[in-house]
């Protein structure tokens, strides 16, 4: 079975600062654009039979630098609507809820473009996303490579290797890197993670 290789974006202004960044549809930073140039060595001999992007331009702009052209969109692999707290840090949420987590408390609600999501519904996500390119990845015609969210790809990981959406908070997830998904001995695993070229 093929390999699924998941690329996070590079780095955003809001990235960097730690500001939940889920339907905000902004740029990449000059940092960013060198991280997701600085992938196109990776992708240099890779033949993908099948690439995904998210349809937010920071995610297309990694394809693209990457040497990914010509990405489909997909519109489930959006990142997490944080709804209320879209362009609000961690810490400044736990100053009025001082144990909030994203993966166990989820979101309130924000305005109409964003509703915000809990995890099950993002795993609702993941799930489509994963059973859409699993015929791919079984005929073995080469890597299947999504380029997408932090947080989303997260909880995709977890919903492919069989644990909860929640679980997702296990598998920090830096900008601008790659990491593998595979299988051995028929089983699902985690052959590479964060990675740089």
């Amino acid at each position: 079975m093929s390999d699924l290789l998941l690329v996070r974006h590079g780095e955003t202004e809001w990235s960097a600062n730690g500001r939940h960044t889920g339907r905000t549809d902004i740029p990449l930073t000059a940092r960013g654009v060198e991280e997701a140039i600085s992938l196109a060595p990776f992708f240099l001999d890779r033949h993908p039979a099948l690439v995904l992007a998210s349809p937010l331009r920071r995610a297309l702009a990694t394809a693209d630098l990457a040497g990914l052209t010509g990405a489909a969109t997909d519109p489930d692999l959006y990142e997490w609507d944080y709804g209320g707290y879209e362009g609000v840090t961690t810490k400044e949420i736990r100053k009025t809820t001082p144990d909030w987590s994203l993966w166990t408390d989820g979101v309130p609600p924000g305005d109409a473009a964003h509703p915000g999501e809990n995890a099950a519904q993002v795993g609702a996500r993941a799930d489509r996303a994963l059973a859409r390119v699993a015929p791919v990845l079984r005929a073995d015609d080469g890597d299947v490579v999504i380029v997408a969210h932090g947080h989303f790809l997260r909880v995709l990981t977890a919903r492919y290797l069989g644990l909860e959406p929640e679980n997702g908070r296990l598998f920090l997830l830096r900008t601008g890197t790659v990491s593998a998904l595979s299988t051995e001995h028929g089983l699902p695993v985690i052959a590479g993670w964060n990675t740089r070229p």
